[in-house]
């Protein structure tokens, strides 16, 4: 069983943005939810897709399932989403020692950038760059699923500090 344990913070800075090592454009959309439990696709680039399965209460750690499906699926099953589409551009950024995910969000969510970084365990302590604000591991209002299910582009995006759009 694969286990998914991460943090996430907001970006107040772009500070990041010269460390980048790759970027990705993403669609994803959620073809299921439920209280402990979400089925998403996620289309890359527009060249390739993945399924994941996701179950568990917790947002720090959680068993997730993650699969390559055939473009044109997922592509059916984005047009079929529940709630809103996300879109965002996934920033890879190294630092000590662990791979920060930069996501600089668009549409719905247009100006909202957040920061994740998978750990090991849950008493990992990774060092936190100076670019990285409040950490909203745990804040269910960060969840991409609820994000996507529930429309908080308002709330989320108000006040972002421009130097992280």
């Amino acid at each position: 069983m694969a286990k998914e344990i991460e943090r996430k913070f907001l970006v107040k800075s772009d500070g990041w943005r010269s460390e980048v090592s790759s970027s990705s454009d993403f669609l994803q959309a959620y073809v299921a939810s439920g209280d402990d439990r979400s089925v998403r696709v996620r289309i890359m680039d527009d060249k390739r897709a993945k399924l994941t399965i996701k179950i568990g209460r917790e947002l720090l750690a959680r068993d997730e399932f993650e699969y390559e499906i055939p473009l044109a699926d997922a592509e059916e099953m984005a047009n079929a989403a529940v709630g809103i589409v996300l879109e965002k551009t996934r920033h890879e950024v190294r630092h000590g020692g662990y791979t920060w995910e930069v996501d600089v969000y668009d549409g719905a969510y247009k100006g909202l950038v957040v920061a994740e970084v998978e750990i090991e365990d849950e008493g990992a302590l990774p060092d936190i760059p100076d670019w990285i604000g409040e950490e909203i591991t745990g804040d269910r209002r960060y969840s991409n699923m609820v994000m996507a299910t529930e429309d908080l582009s308002g709330e989320l995006c108000h006040g972002v500090p421009s130097a992280a759009r």
